[in-house]
């Protein structure tokens, strides 16, 4: 899609922020942060049980190291299975009985319309979303005037903001979607607060934090808790996943 866009095939592309590196080619922007969806996980169970009445060893399906590891760490008795495929195609392995449950982003589920298919939305104290999940990137070239003030018509600044401290966090801890890293900012009266956590892919090690700043300080205040998170022990926990410290 990015070769397209510098090929002048196309003039946007529309991303999830969470699957948008936090690096991006020269030439490319982020043009526009649309208002954030829900960014909670949601649980989809067969017999309707919530997470904490999900029998011991129910097989929970995800794709998610980042899922696994928070539910892990607060259900440690759990069989966490990889689960792939499209909605359409984890929806149909869950009613197979593949799974007791799955756990989806919920911001996928509402756009499509099947939010009532949720069993129980996990809170951010449960389960920490990804980085700048349930947001959306559209992306083009950065000298394309045109295109980045149509764009501009669907921007949300405190989603922005929200998202800018989010993926500096990511981008000082060396992070991709599927590494056991979490964050989620809010705003309110100019305000940022944010808490983040570093997790093994087992759960039993899990190291969280937050931090509250100006709004106009987001970018600084993600590295700020990167540090905070790796000082704690965080560095060690990403040290064993990727072999050397971030």
């Amino acid at each position: 899609i990015e070769d397209a866009l510098l090929r002048g095939e196309i003039d946007l592309a529309v991303h999830s922020m969470k699957d948008v590196p936090t690096r991006l080619p020269e030439g490319l922007g982020i043009l526009s942060i649309p208002e954030r969806e829900d960014p909670r996980d949601a649980l989809i169970s067969r017999g309707g049980a919530t997470l904490d009445r999900l029998a011991a060893g129910a097989r929970i399906g995800t794709s998610s190291l980042r899922r696994q590891a928070q539910l892990l760490n607060v259900r440690p008795d759990l069989s966490i299975h990889m689960l792939r495929g499209n909605l359409d195609t984890r929806l149909r392995k869950l009613e197979a009985g593949e799974y007791d449950g799955i756990i989806l982003a919920a911001a996928g589920l509402c756009r499509l319309g099947w939010s009532d298919r949720v069993t129980e939305y996990l809170s951010p104290d449960v389960c920490l979303p990804a980085i700048g999940q349930g947001a959306l990137a559209l992306e083009g070239r950065a000298d394309d005037a045109f295109v980045r003030e149509l764009a501009r018509r669907m921007e949300h600044r405190p989603t922005r903001i929200a998202v800018t401290a989010e993926r500096a966090l990511l981008e000082r801890l060396e992070g991709g979607c599927q590494v056991p890293i979490a964050a989620y900012a809010t705003i309110e009266n100019d305000v940022l607060a944010m808490s983040a956590l570093v997790a093994g892919v087992t759960g039993r090690r899990l190291v969280r934090d937050s931090i509250q700043g100006p709004a106009t300080e987001a970018h600084t205040l993600g590295i700020r808790l990167a540090e905070r998170l790796l000082e704690r022990g965080g560095g060690e926990i990403l040290r064993d996943i990727y072999g050397t410290a971030p």
